[in-house]
């Protein structure tokens, strides 16, 4: 007889930090959108880990590569080249059109690297004195836990008890470009922005949004960096969310699903103008494209393009959203999404989000909630039209279900 699930959780509670609050459920196996917990008990995983699987999980071709790799060499260390390091630069560059790329581990730590890099170019080639860049960035933002990055959110529980924090940013309004018109001065280095803001909950800028933050930077000389850690790489159905609005940034953010959820890989992608400002001794890690981690982004990559997964994710994605938008529940204040990254949100009186999510969870599907009155839905990539249909009928009949 195996632990329990009440064990399991009284030993998290009991020896880990209490940093998150996951829903009560232990799991044991994935495979392609399904999940199982330690019972037995088979869920559609709707959170893929914040978008880190969207290749599904335990993808076969990716445990391939994976354990190939892991066979013959993990890690070297930047000190020496490798095999895998060459081959990924060529292959995310021909994929994404970048001409420098920058392999680290986390999402957090490719936005900290892109800070860096981008202040280094305002001082170096921009000419902005010493001491004074500014980056701006939104508020609501989303991009990581580390002290510098929380220190320019506008999330009161990302922020408070950890300063003193780091200056030189400045934050406006998500989705009003004259507010990044004004905001900017000639000390300013960089836009900071999520094309769609995950965390925040799905929140999707007014169309031409990207298109005339664009402008205003080439106009200013300010780099656009865009974090599509969450929106990257097929979530939106197109490789980049970038791509619907027709435009490239200066500097894009890659993570998560760059490993399909087997491991951390991130990466800055850029030009020589910006990242050519490092030189060697000034940034680096460790980890940062071992042999291993290219080994699997490279498989990672290529599964999502030869699969069809982002043309997938634009096909479903629709199929989802419209029949989320035509569920007619009194709780349902708005339904936004594009592609495979989707989001309802519940009226105040509903009580919270959180209460439907374990509803949810008792009917076979996995989501997570967000800001008190949203659910979020992002399932794998690799979603069917019957498996959309199966989660319809589900979330439809919960959204419906009297929880008071």
């Amino acid at each position: 007889m195996g632990r329990s699930v009440s064990d399991f959780l009284a030993t998290e509670a009991r020896l880990g930090t209490y940093n998150y609050e996951p829903i009560g459920v232990v799991l044991s196996r994935g495979e392609g959108i399904w999940v199982w917990d330690i019972d037995g008990n088979r869920y559609l995983d709707c959170l893929s880990a914040y978008s880190a699987v969207n290749q599904g999980h335990c993808h076969p071709k990716i445990l391939a590569a994976m354990m190939e790799q892991a066979s013959k060499l993990t890690l070297t260390s930047r000190a020496f080249h490798n095999d895998q390091l060459a081959p990924f630069y060529e292959e995310i560059a021909a994929l994404t059109g970048s001409h420098k790329v920058l392999p680290m581990n986390s999402g957090a730590e490719a936005v900290e690297s892109a800070i860096k890099s981008v202040r280094k170019w305002g001082y170096e080639v921009k000419g902005v004195p010493e001491g004074q860049a500014e980056i701006i960035v939104c508020a609501d933002n989303f991009h990581g836990r580390t002290l510098g990055i929380v220190g320019f959110s506008t999330d009161p529980a990302a922020r408070d008890n950890f300063g003193p924090f780091a200056p030189g940013f400045r934050i406006i309004s998500f989705g009003d470009s004259e507010a990044l018109e004004e905001a900017i001065t000639p000390n300013t280095v960089a836009f900071l922005v999520e094309p769609i803001q995950g965390e925040a909950g799905v929140i999707i800028p007014p169309a031409g949004y990207l298109a005339r933050v664009r402008e205003i930077c080439t106009a200013r000389n300010v780099m656009l960096i865009l974090d599509e850690i969450q929106t990257g790489l097929g979530r939106t159905g197109k490789l980049l969310a970038e791509q619907h609005d027709g435009i490239e940034a200066d500097v894009t953010l890659l993570g998560k699903a760059l490993s399909g959820g087997f491991y951390p890989v991130s990466a800055v992608l850029s030009n020589t103008e910006v990242l050519g400002t490092l030189k060697p001794g000034q940034h680096g890690s460790t980890f940062g494209g071992n042999p291993l981690a290219c080994a699997v982004a490279r498989a990672a990559l290529r599964v999502l393009v030869e699969e069809g997964m982002i043309e997938n994710a634009a096909v479903q994605g629709e199929r989802f959203l419209a029949g989320l938008k035509s569920i007619r529940a009194n709780i349902i204040r708005e339904v936004r999404g594009r592609g495979l990254m989707m989001a309802v949100e519940l009226h105040p009186e509903a009580g919270g989000a959180r209460r439907y999510c374990l509803a949810l969870q008792t009917r076979g599907i996995l989501a997570k909630d967000t800001h008190v009155h949203t659910i979020r839905i992002a399932p794998p990539l690799v979603i069917t039209s019957d498996q959309v249909d199966w989660a319809l009928e589900r979330i439809e009949a919960t959204l419906k279900q009297d929880l008071s």
